[in-house]
């Protein structure tokens, strides 16, 4: 079986390796490190939360970088709270915004109005102005789930986007062959996800992951934000995100670091291309 490195256009020992900025659209100090990791540091890929009270501002910002669709079925802050942007009751818990908790979504969610819902995420961003490369779930609550993934496959080859799946433990406790199921739909997908904790522990986690890449391709999502009031405000791991921020965009020994592991960047577009060309 030819490698996704392979189709991809590498030689099969290839590592590439999509360093993913997750969170845009939840508010002004995450847009702000999420762009900042993009335009001036390692990130090669990012996503957008539609519903989020920050994400029309973020599309305001978007000048054609690589970004996906990070559909979003949970809203988890206690005191910072969105919701659907279509009439979906099941997805609305008693305080008026999504569903903290993946068990509560995945109790309570009709699966007709969790399909409406994230298509019109899906087209809202598209006529915001994004070219969205791929869609990732976010807290993984449509991967996790088989009813939520036949949607989030359906999405996906309905846009033809290819998408993020979880890390293997995740995938593993999962109870069903997620990955699998997306490789039948012929759905792009990177060969490895690494979840990177936050804080002082991304870059341990980082450097682990550059020390033990494996040929294929590897995605490690981490949480940039610029330290502003309204961060701290709401997110109680609002230092390691700022943490996360400067390790993408200012820390020049871990800058090196990736360049002599032999990675090769790059984005999600590189997939989202293969997947269209069948």
């Amino acid at each position: 079986m030819v490698s996704l490195v392979e189709r991809l256009g590498h030689p099969a020992d290839s590592r590439l390796l999509i360093i993913t900025a997750t969170g845009l659209g939840a508010c002004h100090s995450i847009n702000e490190g999420v762009y900042r990791s993009l335009r001036e540091g390692l990130a090669t890929t990012a996503s957008v939360q539609v519903p989020c009270p920050w994400a029309r501002e973020a599309s305001a910002r978007y000048r054609g970088e690589d970004v996906g669709i990070h559909l979003t079925l949970n809203s988890e802050y206690d005191l910072y709270r969105w919701g659907p942007i279509t009439y979906a009751p099941s997805l609305l818990d008693g305080d008026g915004g999504f569903p903290r908790t993946l068990h509560d979504v995945w109790e309570h969610a009709d699966p007709d109005e969790v399909r409406r819902e994230c298509r019109a995420q899906i087209e809202r961003a598209v006529l915001w102005g994004y070219d969205p490369t791929h869609l990732s779930s976010h807290l993984h609550a449509m991967v996790l789930r088989p009813e939520l993934l036949d949607i989030y496959l359906d999405l996906a080859v309905e846009f033809s986007l290819p998408v993020r799946l979880a890390d293997s433990r995740l995938l593993e406790g999962a109870g069903f062959p997620v990955a699998d199921q997306a490789r039948h739909r012929g759905v792009v997908f990177a060969d490895r996800v690494v979840t990177v904790p936050g804080g002082a522990a991304s870059r341990h986690t980082l450097e682990k992951v550059l020390a033990d890449l494996e040929p294929g391709v590897t995605e490690v999502h981490v949480r940039p934000a610029a330290d502003f009031p309204e961060l701290r405000s709401f997110a109680p791991d609002w230092a390691a995100r700022v943490d996360d921020m400067n390790l993408l965009t200012s820390d020049s020994e871990f800058a090196l670091l990736v360049r002599r592991s032999g990675a090769v960047p790059i984005g999600y577009r590189a997939l989202r291309n293969l997947m269209r060309a069948g």
